[in-house]
């Protein structure tokens, strides 16, 4: 396979995460501690790792075609988004499973502190910055109409967070678009 079946293929089983993420995330009021024990689930782990396993499949498929500013910017997305989220998948996971057995207010407490930390929250957002720029820049790169939906899903990354689970979920529809359009779009061009 040609480095443009490779970014294919990437991008394809990219857009299949960014859509089972929000999919199999279980959701549920984490400002009280029975909100908690989703968090001590298998599915909240799964399916953040679906998440980042997105993020790292784009960056790699942008690295397949060329080693481009877009790949560059958005493999450093990935990787600083990647730190966040591994807090969130495994930290709170601890924090869920604990509140599960103990259902203590306080363990509240320490989502927020996982969550809010200055310094995390900084690399998260800066992460989603650069994964959106990288996506803007990527689309500019393979000069096609159909990253742009790829790019608008990656701009409304992190408002989606503020968003009810039905939107989410549609917002991982439109990852999955997007990612499959510029699969499409890079299976076109192999060869």
């Amino acid at each position: 396979m040609d480095k443009h079946g490779t970014a294919a293929a990437a991008f394809g089983l990219a857009g299949a995460s960014f859509l089972l993420y929000p999919v199999l995330r279980p959701y549920s009021d984490e400002a009280v501690v029975e909100g908690l024990r989703v968090m001590g689930t298998s599915a909240w782990v799964v399916a953040h790792l679906f998440a980042v396993g997105g993020f790292l499949l784009v960056g790699l498929g942008l690295l397949a075609v060329a080693r481009s500013r877009a790949a560059a910017v958005t493999l450093t997305g990935a990787l600083l988004t990647s730190v966040y989220y591994g807090a969130e998948t495994f930290g709170l996971h601890a924090i869920g499973s604990r509140a599960a057995d103990d259902p203590d207010p306080a363990l509240l407490d320490l989502v927020d502190a996982i969550r809010y930390q200055p310094a995390a929250i900084t690399i998260f957002a800066v992460g989603l910055l650069a994964l959106a720029a990288g996506a803007v820049l990527a689309a500019a790169q393979l000069r096609s109409r159909a990253a742009i939906p790829y790019a608008l899903g990656f701009a409304l990354f992190l408002p989606q967070f503020f968003t009810a689970p039905p939107v989410r979920v549609a917002h991982g529809a439109l990852l999955l678009v997007g990612c499959w359009l510029v699969a499409r779009e890079l299976w076109r061009r192999r060869g």
